[in-house]
């Protein structure tokens, strides 16, 4: 399992945070920060897509063409991040779960959900090292997209479960990172009037 478990800090509020948005606009950078301020675990899906294409001998690319190809895919590994999300869920200790699907996937279980994005030309600059070339990550973008609509029904364009949707191109790493962790260590769950209610589905 794609997992970090930092033990050095101890989170006050035990919250489980979920954290997704589009490729290059700085989630895993966000999660690693998090996970390290507030001691605490996170899964992330990224990884774990990108273990299971090394074990297969494929590309992230190829992995994700056959995922488009076939629902056993993409399902199953959704089923690995809801079983995480729902142990964690009841686990009453910090916790970050991240990908593209997370806030769904984890559904009412989650405490905070959080959205990055950022402009097309600033993600393709931040990815250009990686081995996921800009047309495969836009690729990946749709395939991801039509994917989620035509087995779930869900809409990624839909950021109203959201808590915070924030363009990480206006913030620095540290300071973007300062402004989700005071939104975190400011949240009261007894002043909380309500969440937003993501509707339930099967994996």
């Amino acid at each position: 399992m794609a997992i970090a478990d930092t033990t050095e800090n101890e989170s006050e509020q035990n919250l489980f945070i979920t954290v997704s948005g589009t490729p290059g606009s700085g989630v895993t950078t966000l999660c690693r920060g998090l996970a390290d301020a507030l001691g605490c675990g996170y899964v992330s899906g990224g990884e774990l897509f990108r273990e299971i294409a090394e074990e297969r001998g494929l590309s992230l690319s190829q992995l994700t063409a056959r995922a488009g190809e076939s629902e056993e895919l993409d399902r199953a590994l959704d089923r690995r991040l809801r079983t995480i999300a729902e142990t964690w869920g009841t686990a009453n200790k910090g916790f970050i779960l991240e990908s593209r699907l997370a806030g769904w996937l984890a559904g009412n279980r989650a405490d905070l959900r959080i959205w990055l994005d950022a402009p097309e030309e600033v993600r393709l600059e931040r990815t250009e090292d990686r081995d996921e070339m800009a047309a495969e990550m836009q690729v990946r973008e749709a395939v991801d997209a039509a994917r989620y609509e035509s087995y779930y029904g869900i809409d990624i364009e839909d950021r109203s479960i959201y808590d915070l949707a924030l363009n990480s191109a206006r913030w620095g790493e540290s300071a973007l990172l300062g402004l989700v962790l005071n939104a975190v260590r400011e949240y009261d769950p007894v002043a909380d009037e309500g969440e937003f209610v993501v509707p339930e589905f099967e994996p």
